[in-house]
């Protein structure tokens, strides 16, 4: 598969406006959404956001394991895949970022 082409903070930000959320029942002790590719309006976009994400995201963990966050408008923004299997994200998923119950902490900014 080709790499994505990459994609401009306001075209991130209209994916957001025009995805469907989903609170995530399975998991209300860290509540979060997610939206999922077979939802996007556009395979490739869902594709460029994700590589967004590890182009302009930061590291954090969640409880032991890290993940690629991207903040925009006080939310946080991840995908359960490395930087190496990215290409086979199904879903991003999004919480409030200031949230009380938050289950990691920040890494430490060098």
């Amino acid at each position: 598969m080709n790499e994505p082409s990459p994609i401009t903070a306001a075209e991130v930000a209209a994916f957001i406006a025009e995805s469907a959320w989903t609170f995530a029942k399975t998991m209300p002790e860290t509540p979060h959404e997610y939206t999922l590719l077979k939802n996007a309006r556009s395979e490739e976009t869902f594709r460029r956001v994700v590589r967004y994400i590890f182009l302009a995201g930061y590291d954090d963990l969640f409880f032991t394991t890290t993940y690629r966050y991207l903040d925009v408008d006080g939310w946080q923004y991840w995908v359960c895949q490395s930087e190496e299997t990215q290409t086979g994200a199904t879903l991003i998923n999004r919480a409030r970022h200031n949230r009380a119950d938050r289950p990691h902490r920040l890494a430490p900014q060098g």
